[in-house]
C-alpha cells in the first residue's frame, strides 16, 4: 500500500509567513513524539526531534531539540540550520532549502552549489528513540566537510530552561562517536551516536532561543540548550556518502545504551530500521482496506488512517490508551472514549478497544471515570460527569463492532453496574439522579470546562443538555445489557429509570420559542443560549426526542453553527461570542467554548442529520470534504487541528493535532456516508 505524501516546492518555502505555520509530527507509539516546522525552526517549547515519553505514556521530556547542519567548502561555511532569537533569525539555513516532504516522515532538501543533502528524521516504533537520516551529495572538484550539531536538554515538555536561574545538572562522556549525557535532575540519559564520522567535543550553549507560536499564545517562549560538539564526516569530492545519526534517551544509562544499540550502529542497521519502520505504517493502511474492501482508497483518507494511529500509545504492561491531542494533552477520559469508535472500531482494532476499555475500567473510582491522567506524576483526577458516560457509549459501540458480549460481561458489566448505583445515590461532585431522573452535577464537569482566574466560563451547572442525552443512553444501554445477561428485574429498573428521564427532559429541555433544546436547565432558569451540546441528543443511538424534534435541532444547528470545518460552540448573535482564538491564556480560554469552532463535532452533526432528515450521501460527504482535504496540508501536516476560530476564515488554532478531530469525523465518513454499518448493530438495537 502506497503511502501519502505532502510536499512543498523551493518557490513554497520561500514564503517565510506561510511556511512556518507547517509543521510536522511523528510518533512512537509511547507518547514520545518528534515535530517541528516544515523551515526546520523551531517555533515551540514543545517541538522537538525526540520528545520522549519516560514512563510511557506520560513524563514527555524534551532531550533533542534539533540537528543543525553546516557545509564547509574550502574555507567558506553554509549553515543550514535555522534558529530565532528574539528579533532576529539566526543562522538562515531555510534560504538554503530546496525541498520538504513529509511521507509520512518529514524530509529536508537542501543545496548550495553542487552539494546537495536530504535529511530524513523517522522514530523507531515502541522505542524512545530518533534517527536523522543524510545523504550527502558533493558534485564539487574538492572534499568537504559536513558536520552536525546537535542541541540536547532535557526538560518537561511544558517547561524551558535558563541556564543561570535553573541550571541543568549533567555529566558528559564520549565514546568513539557517540556522546552521553547523564543528567541529575529531571533523572535521564541521553546517547546520541553517528554511524560514521567522528565526534569532536566543543561544549557550548546556545542561549535565549526563542519561540514565537508561545510568546503568542502567552506563554514561557526563550529556551537555553546545551551543544555538547558536533559531528564530522568527510564528503570525497563527485561522491555521495550516506549516514545516520541516532538519538536515544531513557531514565538511566544502560536502557539508554540499550536502545541506541537496537536502532543500530551502522547506516545499513538504521535504514533497516527505517524499513521495518515504514512497513507498519504499510501495514496500518492495509489492514483497514482489506477488511472494509469497498471504502475507495484516497491520499486525504489514508492520512486520517495514519494520523488516527499517532493518538493509540502504549504504557506500562501494554495498557492501552489514547492520547487527546499533540502537544500538551495527556490521556483524557472524556476525549479517549468519544475517539474510541473512530480511532479502533471503524477501523478494525477490536482488540486494542477492548484492552481499553479495561485498561480504564480499572481506574473507575465511586463510580466516576477519570477526567485525564497527569503527564507528569500519572495520578487521575475525577473532575468530569461525562467522561464516565461516554465510557458507557463506548462499550455499546465496542458490542455493535463485535458483538463480543462475553468479554463485557466478564471483564466490564459488574463495573457498568457500580457506576450506574453510585450515579443513583450520587457521587463526587455533586453527581446524582435528580427527583425527575435526570443528573444532577456541579459546574465545570461538562467538555466546556474553560476557567479564567479560578472562574469557569461556562460553568453550565445543574443539568447539561448533553448530560442528560448520555445519561439515557446509559440507561437504555444497561437496560439491553441486563436483558442479554439474563437480569430482568435489572433490566426493568433501567428501563423504568429511562422512561421517567425521557418524560422529563421533553418537557423542561423544550424550547417552543426557538424550537430548539435549551442548553442548561437549572432550578428555577433555562438557558436558552444556542450551543452545540442538544446535537449529542439527536446523535446518540438511543435519543429520547422525536423525528419532528430532531430535525428542528439539526436545523437551529445548521443556521447558526455550522462552518466548513465544524460546528462553533456558540451563536454569533450572543453577546459573549469570541470570533478569534487569539491572545494571552485568559484571552483564548474566554473564546474556548463561546464561538470557537470544534471539528469534532460534526461527526454527531452528520449522524443526526442522517437519522433526522434522511440526508443523501453525496450531501453528507459534502459537509466533511473542506475538513479532510484543505486542512490536512495546513497547520499540522496530514492531520487536523484541534479548534479553528469562529469567524470566517475559521484559521486552525490549538493543537495541531486532536484525537477527537480525526476520529469523530471519520467514524461518521465510515458510517453515515459510506454507510458501512457496524456488523452487529440491527441485532443489538432491536
Amino acid at each position: 500500500m502506497k503511502l501519502p505524501a505532502i510536499s512543498f516546492t523551493n518557490k513554497e518555502l520561500e514564503h517565510f509567513d506561510d511556511a512556518i505555520q507547517r509543521e510536522w509530527l511523528i510518533t512512537n507509539g509511547l507518547g514520545g513524539y518528534a515535530a517541528s516546522t516544515v523551515l526546520g525552526l523551531n517555533t515551540r517549547k514543545y517541538h522537538g526531534l525526540l520528545v520522549a515519553a519516560l514512563h510511557p505514556p506520560g513524563n514527555r521530556t524534551v532531550c533533542l531539540a534539533k540537528l543543525d547542519e553546516e557545509v564547509q567548502v574550502g574555507n567558506v561555511v553554509y549553515q543550514f540550520g535555522a534558529n530565532e532569537f528574539q528579533g532576529k533569525i539566526f543562522p538562515k539555513g531555510h534560504l538554503f532549502l530546496k525541498a520538504f516532504s513529509v511521507s509520512p516522515f518529514p524530509s529536508y532538501t537542501y543545496g548550495v552549489h553542487s552539494i546537495k543533502v536530504k535529511k530524513t528524521i523517522f522514530m523507531p516504533q515502541e522505542k524512545n528513540a530518533v534517527a536523522a537520516l543524510y545523504k550527502v551529495l558533493n558534485g564539487s572538484e574538492s572534499d568537504v566537510k559536513f558536520r552536525i550539531f546537535p542541541l540536547l536538554t532535557c526538560r518537561h515538555f511544558h517547561s524551558v530552561i535558563d541556564r543561570w536561574r535553573t541550571p541543568l545538572c549533567f555529566s558528559q562522556q564520549q565514546h568513539g562517536s557517540e556522546v552521553k549525557l547523564a543528567f541529575d535532575m529531571p533523572k535521564a540519559a541521553i546517547a546520541i551516536r553517528a554511524t560514521t564520522g567522528r565526534f569532536i567535543e566543543n561544549p557550548a550553549w546556545v542561549e535565549r532561543l526563542y519561540y514565537r507560536e508561545e510568546a503568542n499564545r502567552g506563554e514561557s517562549s526563550t529556551d537555553d540548550c546545551y551543544q555538547p560538539g558536533y559531528f564530522e564526516v568527510i564528503v570525497p569530492r563527485k561522491r555521495e556518502e550516506e549516514f545516520a545519526i541516532v538519538t536515544a534517551a531513557s531514565e538511566n544509562s544502560q536502557k539508554c545504551t540499550a536502545i541506541l544499540h537496537t536502532v543500530g550502529s551502522t547506516t545499513a542497521d538504521v535504514k533497516r530500521q527505517f524499513k521495518t519502520t515504514m512497513a507498519t505504517r504499510e501495514r496500518i493502511l492495509a489492514a483497514f482496506y482489506a477488511s472494509l474492501s469497498q471504502v475507495p482508497p484516497s491520499d486525504w483518507l489514508n492520512w486520517l488512517l495514519l494520523s488516527a494511529d499517532t493518538f493509540i500509545v502504549k504504557g506500562a504492561e501494554g495498557k492501552i490508551s489514547v492520547l487527546a491531542g499533540y502537544f500538551w494533552f495527556e490521556t483524557w477520559g472524556r476525549d479517549m472514549f468519544i475517539s474510541l469508535p473512530g480511532l479502533l472500531l471503524t477501523t478494525g482494532r477490536f482488540e486494542e478497544a477492548r484492552r481499553m476499555l479495561l485498561h480504564f475500567m480499572s481506574y473507575c473510582r465511586r463510580g466516576l471515570i477519570p477526567n485525564y491522567v497527569d503527564d507528569k506524576s500519572g495520578e487521575a483526577a475525577y473532575n468530569t460527569v461525562d467522561a464516565t458516560l461516554w465510557y458507557v457509549n463506548a462499550v455499546l459501540q465496542f458490542l455493535k463492532y463485535t458483538g463480543d458480549f462475553k468479554s463485557v460481561q466478564k471483564q466490564l458489566w459488574e463495573g457498568l453496574k457500580t457506576i450506574i448505583s453510585y450515579h443513583e445515590r450520587g457521587t463526587d461532585f455533586d453527581i446524582r439522579v435528580d427527583s425527575d431522573g435526570l443528573l444532577v452535577h456541579g459546574p465545570r464537569l461538562t467538555w466546556m470546562d474553560a476557567e479564567v482566574d479560578g472562574k469557569a466560563v461556562t460553568p453550565r451547572a445543574r443539568k447539561a443538555v448533553e448530560i442528560q442525552a448520555l445519561w439515557y443512553n446509559a440507561l437504555k444501554t444497561m437496560k439491553l445489557l441486563a436483558r442479554k445477561f439474563e437480569e430482568p428485574s435489572l433490566a426493568e429498573k433501567y428501563e423504568e429509570m429511562a422512561q421517567v428521564a425521557e418524560k422529563s427532559f421533553n418537557e423542561k429541555f423544550w424550547n417552543h420559542k426557538n424550537s430548539c433544546l435549551f442548553d442548561v436547565v437549572e432550578t428555577a432558569y433555562a438557558d436558552a443560549t444556542l450551543r452545540p451540546n442538544q446535537i449529542i441528543a439527536v446523535a446518540l443511538d438511543f435519543t429520547m426526542l422525536n423525528k419532528d424534534r430532531c430535525m428542528k435541532v439539526v436545523d437551529a444547528t445548521r443556521r447558526e453553527l455550522l462552518t466548513p470545518f465544524g460546528l462553533r460552540t456558540l451563536t454569533p448573535k450572543a453577546p459573549s461570542y469570541k470570533g478569534m482564538y487569539v491572545g494571552d491564556r485568559q484571552s483564548r480560554d474566554q473564546a474556548y467554548h463561546n464561538g470557537t469552532v470544534w471539528p469534532w463535532l460534526l461527526g454527531p452533526y452528520v449522524t443526526a442529520l442522517r437519522k433526522a432528515e434522511s440526508c443523501n450521501t453525496h450531501d453528507l460527504k459534502n459537509l466533511l470534504m473542506p475538513l479532510f482535504t484543505e486542512q490536512l496540508t495546513q497547520a499540522g501536516l496530514g492531520t487536523l487541528s484541534e479548534i479553528f476560530d469562529g469567524d470566517p476564515p475559521h484559521l486552525p488554532r490549538g493543537c495541531i493535532a486532536q484525537a477527537w478531530s480525526i476520529a469523530e469525523p471519520l467514524r461518521a465518513y465510515i458510517e453515515d456516508v459510506l454507510c458501512i454499518r457496524p456488523k452487529y448493530e440491527d441485532i443489538l438495537l432491536v
